[in-house]
C-alpha cells in the first residue's frame, strides 16, 4: 500500500456514539486536518467525521484527466484506502450504508466520486466539491450497481483551472443514470475553493436525507 489506511483523523461525535458518519477526503497538498475543518459547518450534530490522509498529501501524481494507468499504482491505493475505511465503519462500528456520507474537495472529490461510482449503493449522501469522475475524455463509464436515490451534489466553478465543467456535467449524467438524485451547480467565475452556497446545499441535502 502506498497510502497508509491507518493514517486517519476524526472529529465530531465519537464513532461509537454517532448515528451518521461522513468520510471526508482532502485535495492535493491538503491534509486530513484541513478537510475535517469543514465539519464545523455541518449543522447536523449527530455526525462523526473521519478523514484519511494521503502519503505525501497527494492521492495520485498527475491530473485526474490523464490516462488512468499514468496515475497508478497511487490511484488504486487511494481507492483501497476508501474501501478499507468503509469496511471498518461497517464491521467495527456497525454503520449501515445509508448512514455513511461522503465529502471530498478537488483531488479528494475526484477520488471519492470514482470510488462511489465503482461501489454504487444507497449511501446517506455524496458531496463532490470541485471534482469529477477520473480518466480522460471518452473513458467508458461502465459502472455497475445503483445508488437507490442517494442524494449527490456536485459543485464547481464554471471555469475551474483544474476541473472542466464538462466533466462535472458528465459525472452528473452518469450518476443520474445510476439512480442517484443529483444536484449539480456551476458557479460563474468562481475560484477553485469551497463556497458558502455549497455548504448550505450540503446541509439541506443532509436534512432531507
Amino acid at each position: 500500500m502506498i497510502h497508509n489506511p491507518n493514517n486517519i483523523r476524526t472529529a465530531g461525535k465519537p464513532l461509537e456514539e454517532a448515528s451518521k458518519v461522513m468520510i471526508m477526503v482532502h485535495g492535493r497538498g491538503g491534509s486530513a486536518s484541513d478537510i475535517l475543518s469543514l465539519s464545523q459547518y455541518i449543522t447536523d450534530k449527530d455526525f462523526a467525521f473521519i478523514a484519511p490522509e494521503a502519503q505525501g498529501n497527494t492521492w495520485y501524481p498527475y491530473s485526474f484527466l490523464r490516462p488512468i494507468q499514468e496515475n497508478e499504482p497511487y490511484l488504486s491505493s487511494g481507492l483501497e484506502v476508501l474501501a478499507n475505511l468503509r469496511g471498518r465503519l461497517q464491521a467495527d462500528f456497525n454503520f449501515k450504508l445509508p448512514q455513511i456520507y461522503w465529502l471530498g474537495f478537488s483531488q479528494g472529490a475526484c477520488l471519492m466520486l470514482e470510488f462511489v461510482a465503482r461501489n454504487a449503493t444507497e449511501y446517506g449522501g455524496v458531496f463532490g466539491l470541485s471534482g469529477g469522475l477520473i480518466g480522460p475524455d471518452e473513458t467508458p463509464r461502465q459502472y455497475e450497481g445503483s445508488f437507490g436515490n442517494t442524494p449527490i451534489f456536485l459543485g464547481c466553478s464554471d471555469r475551474d483551472a483544474h476541473i472542466p465543467k464538462e466533466r462535472v456535467l458528465e459525472s452528473e449524467r452518469v450518476f443520474q443514470q445510476m439512480g442517484a438524485s443529483v444536484t449539480a451547480k456551476l458557479y460563474p467565475n468562481f475560484p477553485h475553493t469551497i463556497n458558502e452556497d455549497e455548504l448550505n446545499i450540503v446541509n439541506l441535502l443532509i436534512a432531507d436525507s
